[in-house]
């Protein structure tokens, strides 16, 4: 299966489901750039439930600006804030210490295009999963693509189906019970190794 689909901020696991099911994965990255959309934010599990992590952007003052264009808004301190509340999830899950010594030099280095951060970050988890896509950029925008299953939806926050994915042991499931479709790396800390398998095994259901 040939894909095009969005490179977003720690993508849920809707998106890896998509990721490893595909031969060739085209990352789109010549569209507008929306609000409300996981290309600046991710979920993840806190003590309180469903957490959301936002990385702030700058906003052209003009009406359209693209995906590839956009700059983060680094006079917040946004990377420390995002680590603190990963410590404060995931400190206690089988797996945090194995991979935090890789993830954690991503909360440090100064990133100017979100777009650019996004994919150092895909980067960095597939490496942790031992996953390797064979991927491509976009060069220009079509509304309809007929040669590539289209998953550029799972982009949007607030339209996204729901996945009915398998459940596993989550930190705070005890709380609130199985949070599905989160940020990969909740999978990653709580699965470890497994995670691939997991991924491997789930259906996902098209937008």
């Amino acid at each position: 299966m040939d894909i095009i689909i969005h490179p977003t901020y720690f993508p849920d696991i809707a998106h890896f489901v998509a990721f490893v099911k595909a031969k060739v994965i085209v990352f789109e990255t010549d569209d507008n750039f929306l609000k409300q959309t996981y290309r600046n934010r991710t979920h993840i599990y806190g003590a309180n439930g469903k957490l959301t992590l936002n990385i702030p952007v700058i906003h052209s003052q003009k009406n359209r600006q693209k995906y590839r264009d956009v700059k983060i808004f680094n006079e917040e301190k946004w990377q420390s804030l995002h680590w603190k509340s990963l410590l404060s999830a995931y400190r206690t899950s089988p797996f945090f210490e194995y991979y935090e010594d890789e993830l954690q030099p991503l909360f440090n280095i100064k990133a100017d295009f979100i777009l650019d951060f996004n994919l150092k970050c895909l980067e960095v988890v597939c490496d942790c999963l031992q996953l390797e896509l064979n991927t491509s950029k976009s060069e220009i925008f079509q509304k309809t693509v007929k040669d590539k299953t289209d998953f550029r939806n799972l982009v949007n926050a607030k339209k996204e189906p729901y996945q009915n994915f398998d459940i596993y042991t989550q930190v705070f499931s005890n709380k609130h019970g199985f949070i599905s479709n989160l940020s990969i790396l909740d999978l990653l800390f709580n699965e470890g190794p497994n995670a691939l398998n997991y991924l491997e095994s789930q259906t996902i259901i098209t937008p």
